[in-house]
């Protein structure tokens, strides 16, 4: 009773007043004679004071008081918001007014733009980023005005909030940050779009002119993302040479968006087609027609040229992923320059794949377009090379690859009809202990039964030849006589070598097939491949860079991307 009472309000003496006027006079005389309290209460009441006192059974120390977020001062919750991810302050701010008001904080969205983005710039001391100096200022109105004046074409972000930059630029424009190919026929592209300062810029990432392979990438934006205003971002256009101007970028679907010039004008140039041309060629090789004396070169460049002129104006793109790495993979995977011919310097993805590795080409030519897999290397299947004297011999390197050829032919059949005895399973061991430049398995010619007239001679002289692989140091490596390369400032040695087949194809991706060749490492950011048919060689180097917002959610979704930019070309 005491328990109602005090819930209800009424002093301990008394009884609950709904259960006093539910009652006679009689009944309220008899309970305000009874005790209070009833044996239960009395016993609960006892347990919490024996719970209570110093030297009761459950002593310990009193429950801490009760604090709400509302009670704490302005400075903690500034802190304990600004930790939150960005995406869940406006949830926050709809709890209520002190909330939406502490939102309101700049250093807040200022953290949040520094941690999700990597905004490290103060929009009150603010250096001009991700614009060269002569694109700071603009005419003010026709450029045939020689009067002077010009216009800052910068917003003037001392007005600006972060929380601007936050929502209107950085959060908006999230799904479009990381690695695209565009689509550009059969030459493809790689285009790095990143957060560059106050900026979201769209890099378009170019080989190094033909034929020098270890060169850096070189790198010109195609298109800008910035606020000029506080509440709506702006889209500019890069291409040409008159400076930035009025673009469109739209969000097609998921891994897909497509952007838009709208001030073509730009992109021409007052000499009409051949000063764009000139322009372009010596942007893209390096050089001047005069220089090229080779005629078929001239007519894939002047190819290239006016294909990719169609697409000035309107480009779509699709997410590609960098491939996921192993620490038994033989090398690091990543991206590579390769020389091909007359087509020059092109980008190739190399990814591994439990027993191979491939290689595909990220930018491509009118024979072999991008997305295709240009070179498989087949990991299962190492190749001694002979001595120096005996690899120029052309002949000699032909007549051990078609051998492996052969086996590996016999293998696959043996597959597809299933083994016979013993010795066809133990061809199909798997080969972890090969799998790395450290580890060169010295047993794979005794797993190949020394059915080659290569594997005979290891056998006679088994773990010699990969002593120097073994030690780092490499074996003597030099092109046969007869093997073209556009590179002639290729390694000397090599760590290890495996059997390969490359794709060739006419013009158009016309009659495509793989021809046998032979995967050459040289060492953890260079490798090599000799076009057994073609009798050429093609030398492969690391792009030297580092991508944010590239690496792909899962193995699976890495096959698909390959699959996906595949098809498209097929």
């Amino acid at each position: 009773m005491a328990v109602c009472a005090r819930l209800c309000g009424v002093g301990p003496s008394r009884g609950c007043r709904r259960r006093q006027q539910r009652r006679g006079p009689a009944e309220t005389a008899a309970a305000d004679s009874e005790p209070d309290t009833d044996p239960e209460e009395e016993r609960i009441e006892a347990g919490g004071a024996l719970c209570g006192a110093p030297g009761g059974r459950g002593a310990g120390p009193p429950p801490p008081p009760r604090c709400s977020l509302l009670e704490l001062p302005p400075e903690l919750l500034v802190e304990i918001f600004a930790s939150l991810p960005g995406t869940d302050l406006p949830s926050l701010a709809q709890v209520c007014t002190k909330f939406r008001r502490i939102l309101h904080t700049d250093t807040i969205w200022r953290r949040r733009c520094r941690e999700e983005y990597g905004v490290c710039e103060n929009l009150r001391k603010l250096d001009i980023t991700g614009v060269s100096c002569r694109d700071v200022y603009a005419k003010r109105i026709n450029p045939r005005v020689k009067s002077g004046r010009f216009m800052k074409i910068l917003p003037d972000y001392e007005h600006m909030e972060y929380r601007d930059v936050y929502t209107c630029l950085l959060h908006r424009y999230r799904h479009i940050l990381g690695l695209w190919q565009p689509d550009i026929g059969p030459y493809g592209g790689l285009l790095n779009v990143v957060v560059d300062g106050l900026f979201i810029i769209g890099w378009m990432y170019l080989p190094p002119h033909d034929p020098h392979v270890d060169d850096p990438m070189r790198f010109k934006p195609l298109f800008r993302v910035h606020l000029m205003e506080r509440k709506s971002a702006t889209v500019e256009c890069m291409y040409g040479h008159r400076g930035p101007h009025n673009g469109h970028i739209q969000i097609v679907k998921k891994d897909e968006f497509s952007t838009k010039c709208n001030q073509t004008d730009h992109h021409r140039m007052s000499g009409g087609r051949q000063e764009e041309f000139r322009t372009w060629l010596r942007e893209e090789w390096g050089r001047t027609l005069e220089d090229i004396f080779h005629e078929h070169m001239q007519e894939l460049i002047l190819m290239k040229f006016i294909y990719t002129s169609q697409y000035d104006n309107c480009l779509t793109y699709r997410r590609i992923y960098l491939p996921p790495s192993h620490p038994d993979d033989l090398i690091r995977p990543g991206l590579f320059k390769g020389t091909y011919g007359s087509h020059g310097l092109e980008i190739v993805m190399l990814s591994f794949h439990g027993k191979c590795a491939r290689g595909t080409k990220i930018t491509g030519d009118p024979n072999i377009p991008a997305g295709q897999q240009t070179v498989e290397i087949d990991l299962m299947h190492r190749i001694q090379l002979p001595d120096v004297e005996s690899l120029r011999n052309f002949n000699e390197l032909s007549r051990i690859v078609l051998e492996v050829r052969e086996q590996v032919r016999q293998e696959q059949q043996q597959q597809e009809n299933g083994p016979e005895d013993g010795e066809g399973r133990g061809q199909q061991s798997p080969r972890e202990p090969q799998r790395g430049p450290a580890q060169p398995s010295a047993e794979l010619p005794a797993e190949k039964g020394g059915e080659s007239r290569d594997g005979e001679a290891e056998a006679a002289a088994p773990p010699a030849p990969e002593q120097p692989a073994q030690s780092g140091q490499g074996q003597p490596f030099v092109l046969p006589v007869g093997v073209s390369s556009r590179n002639e400032d290729y390694p000397r040695t090599c760590r290890m070598c495996f059997y390969g087949t490359g794709l060739i194809a006419g013009h158009g991706f016309t009659s495509p097939e793989r021809t046998p060749g032979v995967f050459i490492l040289f060492d953890e950011d260079r490798f090599g491949f000799i076009w057994l048919e073609l009798k050429s060689f093609s030398l492969y180097s690391r792009v030297q860079a580092t991508f944010q917002n590239a690496e792909a959610p899962s193995p699976q979704a890495f096959e698909e991307m390959l699959k996906n930019i595949q098809s498209l070309t097929s």
